[in-house]
This record gives structure tokens, sequence and C-alpha cells, in this order.
């Protein structure tokens, strides 16, 4: 190696690929390895990576597994809600918006021990090699990036279990078959793409769905629950008073019930292929829509238009990596600012894979039942006023007119 590395610290799973990249990266750079997981409600054990980090030599002291579930929540998914930022207008972000917390937590400990090097397992085809290293840039910009799926010759799942094999790193049985798809999971969703997913003609197996019931054998009678906003962010469910995450959790828990948040989505990746993936966001599909509900009665109509002029681009900066960046900043200020009266309840009717609002109440609401009933308003609204309204929007359409007929 030209430039000699002392310690690497590692986004490690304790699966397959990143096993063998613990193995390779302490072969390849003769160096210390230190091994980050992260705790992000993904639903799996993770003592099993602590226990194959020091099986494969790394000490005790350089095994971090950190519980981030909560941090996670507050403020990564939670400032993206408040945007209502869908991708491609679909898609809500899940693995995208997971990747910045990943990093950041990689670079503190990068700086807590002295390491001159951070390293990741994404492939060199997909999303996260961007966002994780524009997230490792943004935030220690001398910092050394190792990507092995970039350098190595294991090409193939072929050769990752060889590899595997010859340096002794167990392989769990049910592993060691080609895998019918790939998944990545956190709090907010889960992502299935790969193999059976492969051709967008065929429709998405149901045994590639975790978090959800299929929406046919969900209960046969709707569900009704309120969720309370308070600056744009969700507080209680039912009138309980809940942290971010456990609101997130118990969302997610309604969604899964009744079959809430599929979506098979062909998109466009950032590094300039489409690919089609099988997303299940449960808990989101039912937040999103229950903040755009409070936003109907408390946002000004130039405030709430203006913030979905802005949500696409929003949606693209998170998708893309730029978390980080100055822009993704300015955009949420002016979001966060447009949230100060967003508060109150909403009301939502869950039923076979679908979620309605059909209610919303707040002290804050810009809606005003005296202004736009169809009974007297006493004087509240004067209709004639319209006529002057009308005419001067119409101005220029007459002006046209005369001009070209």
């Amino acid at each position: 190696m030209s430039d000699k590395i002392n310690r690497i610290v590692l986004a490690f799973s304790g699966g397959l690929d990143t096993s063998v990249i613990l193995k390779w990266l302490q072969q390849t750079y003769q160096c210390e390895v230190v091994t980050f997981t992260a705790d992000l409600g993904q639903g799996e054990e993770l003592e099993p990576a602590r226990a194959k980090a020091r099986l494969m030599g790394v000490k005790e002291e350089h095994i971090f597994i950190d519980d981030l579930r909560e941090e996670f929540v507050k403020d990564y998914v939670f400032p993206m809600m408040r945007s209502n930022a869908l991708y491609e207008g679909l898609y809500l972000l899940g693995t995208s918006i997971a990747r910045p917390l990943i990093a950041k937590r990689q670079i503190e400990i990068a700086k807590q021990l002295g390491a001159d090097a951070v390293s990741h397992g994404a492939t060199g085809k997909g999303n996260d090699q961007v966002r994780f290293e524009l997230g490792y840039y943004g935030l220690a910009p001398d910092i050394k990036v190792i990507a092995p799926w970039r350098e190595w010759d294991l090409t193939s799942r072929t050769k990752l279990i060889e590899f595997a094999e010859k340096h002794q790193i167990p392989i769990p049985r049910d592993k060691r078959g080609e895998s019918p798809f790939s998944t990545d999971a956190n709090m907010l969703h889960t992502s299935s793409e790969g193999k059976v997913l492969e051709d967008p003609w065929e429709e998405t197996p149901d045994y590639v769905y975790s978090r959800t019931v299929n929406p046919e054998d969900a209960p046969d009678a709707p569900e009704y629950i309120t969720i309370d906003f308070e600056r744009g962010d969700g507080v209680a469910i039912n009138g309980v008073g809940m942290s971010p995450a456990t609101l997130l959790e118990t969302l997610n828990e309604y969604g899964r019930k009744h079959g809430i948040g599929r979506l098979d989505l062909v998109e466009n990746r950032f590094v300039g292929m489409k690919s089609r993936g099988m997303y299940e966001t449960p808990g989101g599909t039912i937040y999103h829509l229950a903040h755009r509900g409070i936003e109907q009665l408390t946002l000004d109509r130039g405030a709430a238009h203006l913030k979905d002029e802005l949500a696409p681009k929003y949606a693209e900066l998170i998708y893309n990596g730029f978390w980080f960046s100055p822009e993704r900043e300015m955009l949420q200020a002016a979001i966060d600012y447009s949230q100060e009266k967003v508060a109150g309840t909403v009301r939502l009717k869950l039923y076979k894979g679908s979620v309605s609002v059909v209610g919303r109440k707040s002290p804050y609401s810009l809606y005003s039942e005296k202004v736009v009933t169809f009974e007297d308003d006493a004087g509240a609204y004067d209709q004639c006023d319209a006529a002057g309204f009308i005419k001067l929007n119409a101005l220029r359409l007459r002006l046209l007119g005369r001009r070209d007929c």
C-alpha cells in the first residue's frame, strides 16, 4: 500500500459480506480493524456481530454496537418527514435516510480512536457507496475511504464463500445457498432487491414481504387511530405520549397488522441505472399521510405550495447522499420554519392495505367553517368581491384573446 493505514473503522453487520471484508482488510492493510454495528431497529439480534468480530481477532474495546434508534427517528426520519419528501413521487427514502447517521457515527469512532480510514460493504453498482462516502468526506475531509467491492477480485457469492471457508470464517448453513433476493432493514422500512425481483414484469412473490401481512389477509374490520403533532413532529398515538422511536415502532405494528406500506418501484439510481425494488414502510406510510393531514389545516396556501415545490429537491438530495450539504440544511431551515404551528390531531382509518385521513383538528387551524359554508355566512364573505377578483385575473387573457382572435 502506498499510504500506510494504521487503523480502519468498518461498518460491520456480521453477515457474509462484511465478515469477509473484515478479514480482507486485516490481511490487505496489515492493520487493526475496528467494527461498528448500528442498531437502527432492523429487528435482528446484534450480539452475534460482537461474537463474530471477537472470533476474528477484533479487540473487545474496539467492537462498537450502538443503539441509535431514538437518534435515527428524532434527528433523521422526523426532519425528513416534515418535508413530505418522496423520491420520484413514491419512495419514502427508508434506506437513504439511514446512511448519513451510520457515516456520522463511523467518523465519530474514527476520531475517538485515531483511525485514519473507514470502510463499508456497499457494492460499486449501488447508491449506498455514494451516500456513505459523501457523508464521510463531509464530516472528515481528509479521511481515507476503503471500498473493498471496488478493489478486490471477489466478484461473486461463490468466491466470497470460498474465501470465508479458506479463512475459517463461520457461515450459517442457511446463508450458503444463493439468496433469492437481498434485503436491507431499519426501523423505517425494509427494502428487497435482486434475483427474483429483477424482472419488472413479474409480480413480487409474497414470501419477499416480511414487515406486513398480505392486505387480502388483513382484518375485515377497519381500525381507527389518532396521531398528535407538535411543531410538525408526531408526539402521541391515541392520546398516549411517546418518544420518536416508540411512536414509529407503534405505527409499524398498526401497518403490519393491516398490510399497509408495500411499494413495488422501478427507480432511477444516482449512478445511472434503473433498478427494481420492493419496499415495506408500514409506519412511515401512515405517518406521512397523517402529517399531510395536519398540514392541510395549519399551513397557508403559499407556504404549503412552496413546500410541495421544494419536496422533490429535498428528496433527491437525501436519495443521492447529500444530507450534510449546505443546500439540504438550507431547505431544512425553511421547512422547519413552516412547521412552527403544524400542531393538532389527525384521525386515520386503517383497512386492508390502505390508510385514509378521516378527521383533523388543530388549535392553529386556518379552516373557517363560517367563511366556507354554503349556508348564510352572516357577512363573513362578500360574494360580490369575486367579480373584481376574476376580472383582474382575466385581464391578460382578454388582452391575448383580442389580439389573437
